[in-house]
């Protein structure tokens, strides 16, 4: 039998209205599509790698998955709650079970709290029969737990590093034990070998703890030690998800191809022989977003197919593509993006 979800997320999307400096009250405001339906389940215990551009909507969809960004569409709980649309006070409920760990580490601390107020400031709120003793046990023993020293309770968050200080962002959002952790990008300001101990530390805690996570980052090679699946975004839209091994090894859309073809290869002869694909041009406007497939300006594929009809998500169960020809790019595709790049 099939394991329930923990999360199921469906047509999942945010819109926000822009208003222009000049318009008129009656002037109806521009819409930006920051998400533009979004589907993906969430099983325990898994990790659900998030990866894209800067722009393509990676945070927003985490902020809708709790409560911060207004969002429409579906993200079902396990226990067959629907999430979307809930009041704060319906959403407090969930908040022990849905955890966040922000990007900045630093500036996600309250810098006028000590370390033991920050990290016990969850537990107080949903467990407040704990008496202070108890409280104090418990913070000692999650910052023993990720690395840091018990003595350091009293300290204030800029005596700390920033590989430090995500590791109180860490231990705060696991003190109220949570079935779910939301990773935004929580490595990206880290120097490198800080951001292999922190995800060293997550998939430890992982799989200690049973915890499930959604890790978003801009780079493939950031979350393909730690991912069970990956989901790849662009401009709002799913272009592919799939297993974690399937994807790096046979990426199917050339979205993903090209950001593969980007990540460093640790071998000095190797790096030099790979062809990377180029993305030509920027981002589209997500207040304007391109016809049919949103990234046909950028690829180097694009037939006039891809103008007419968004593509479908569509492909083996493991192995999703949302593009309408998909497959690896030829030696010629390759050649003509790196010659003539499209124009965005």
């Amino acid at each position: 039998m099939t394991a329930k979800p923990l999360l199921d997320v469906s047509d999942l999307r945010v819109t926000f209205p822009i208003r222009r400096e000049g318009d008129m009250p009656w002037t109806p405001p521009r819409l930006l599509h920051a998400v533009g339906g979004v589907d993906f389940t969430l099983n325990p215990g898994e990790t659900l790698g998030i990866v894209g551009e800067s722009g393509s909507g990676k945070s927003t969809l985490a902020r809708a998955l709790i409560g911060l960004a207004p969002a429409t569409g579906r993200a079902i709980w396990q226990d067959g709650t629907e999430l979307i649309g809930l009041s704060a006070r319906q959403m407090l409920k969930y908040r022990a079970d849905i955890q966040m760990v922000f990007q900045d580490p630093l500036a996600s601390l309250n810098p006028r709290m000590t370390v033991g107020q920050i990290i016990a400031e969850p537990l107080t709120t949903h467990h407040p029969g704990l008496s202070r003793d108890q409280v104090k046990t418990r913070v000692k023993q999650m910052m023993e737990r990720v690395g840091l020293l018990p003595n350091q309770i009293n300290r204030y968050p800029h005596e700390f590093s920033g590989g430090q200080c995500q590791r109180i962002g860490i231990a705060r959002a696991l003190i109220v034990e949570p079935k779910l952790i939301i990773c935004d990008e929580p490595v990206s300001a880290l120097d490198v070998s800080i951001q292999a101990q922190v995800i060293n530390l997550l998939a430890d805690l992982q799989r200690d703890l049973g915890l499930a996570l959604i890790f978003i980052a801009h780079d493939l090679s950031v979350v393909k030690h730690i991912s069970d699946r990956v989901l790849v975004m662009y401009l709002g839209r799913v272009m592919e998800i799939a297993q974690a091994n399937s994807l790096y090894a046979t990426p199917q859309h050339p979205y993903t191809q090209a950001l593969l073809s980007a990540v460093p290869v640790p071998d000095p002869e190797l790096e030099r022989a790979k062809t990377i694909i180029p993305l030509a041009g920027e981002l589209p406007s997500p207040m304007a977003p391109p016809s049919g497939c949103v990234f046909r300006t950028r690829c180097p594929r694009a037939q006039e197919a891809c103008a007419a009809t968004p593509p479908a998500l569509l492909g083996e169960a493991q192995h999703l593509t949302a593009c309408h020809f998909p497959g690896p790019l030829t030696p010629q595709e390759i050649a003509r993006a790196v010659a003539e790049p499209q124009p965005a």
